[in-house]
């Protein structure tokens, strides 16, 4: 019996020592390849702010500002584009306003700037988008100012009802950029709970005296901020382009920032950036560098 026993141990060894484990893989963590997709949006919007009589700039007028910033955000997403195989495209690129203009001609537009690359893509076409985000956003902008309709800026019902499903795609980086002086106010969207507000005025600012050093504090003590309009979009960067205090209150971009940057927070959105206006060479490379994510 003995001798079976180890008869029995030395087979066993030697079947261990023929089929050794192999070791596991350190950090063996699927890689997620979403980022490589890029889905990009971009609100603007079309309140008086744009109006070059009422918010003059002779160094640059603010549409025409924007119109730069938008042509560097298609910038940056062809290099991105470019930098794929074509086997690998699956990016899109669209603009929006909120609410919509009522002239039919501008909604068209918006529907040529919507815009969609895959494996099917060519040459042609990438060229075709840079005539198209060449041209097609200033005549935006200079039929808004010719109509003098401006509709206001409805930012916080577009986060409300619209931002999910126009902004953030599965496997893909969903980066949205709002161009806008920082304000928000609609009509049909005003309304409070408590102290929080569904809109932000210069006259809103005034009346609660936030034009001290202790802007913060006070902001933070009465929970002064805006009505939360959506919940967790941690799968949305946001770059605000265009702040734009009204003058004589020191502490007003600090205020319109602070508004902002809370009210993110709260729809936990991790991934964000708010800019001042400026002229579009200083504000590019901060476009360029928020569309490639690179630290």
């Amino acid at each position: 019996m003995k001798k079976i026993f180890y008869l029995l141990l030395i087979f066993t060894f030697f079947i261990q020592c023929g089929n050794p484990e192999k070791p596991k893989a350190e950090n063996s963590v699927p890689i997620n390849n979403s980022a490589k997709n890029l889905n990009v949006s971009i609100l603007i919007d079309l309140s008086d702010r744009i109006d070059p009589e009422k918010n003059p700039n002779p160094t640059m007028e603010y549409f025409q500002r924007d119109t730069e910033y938008i042509k560097t955000i298609e910038k940056g997403f062809l290099d991105h584009i470019k930098s794929k195989k074509v086997i690998q495209l699956n990016d899109q690129m669209q603009v929006f306003f909120n609410p919509e203009p009522l002239d039919p001609k501008m909604n068209e537009l918006t529907k040529e700037l919507k815009v969609s690359f895959d494996k099917n893509t060519t040459k042609e076409n990438i060229s075709l988008i840079e005539k198209k985000y060449s041209d097609l956003p200033l005549q935006i902008y200079q039929s808004a100012i010719k109509d003098k309709k401006y509709v206001g800026s409805d930012i916080w019902e577009f986060f409300k009802n619209k931002v999910k499903d126009y902004c953030i795609k599965d496997d893909h980086r969903n980066v949205l950029f709002i161009l806008t002086d920082g304000y928000i106010y609609h009509k049909d969207s005003k309304f409070s709970e408590g102290q929080k507000t569904s809109y932000l005025t210069p006259e809103l600012v005034k009346s609660l005296k936030l034009s001290s050093l202790d802007f913060k504090a006070k902001i933070q003590d009465k929970n002064l901020g805006f009505v939360k309009a959506n919940d967790d979009l941690e799968n949305l960067e946001v770059i605000v382009l265009g702040i734009n205090p009204a003058k004589g209150n020191p502490f007003e971009a600090d205020v319109i920032k602070e508004y902002w940057e809370n009210w993110f927070k709260e729809m936990k959105i991790k991934n964000y950036q708010i800019k001042s206006a400026d002229l579009p060479s200083n504000i590019e490379p901060i476009i360029l560098k928020a569309i490639s994510n690179k630290n």
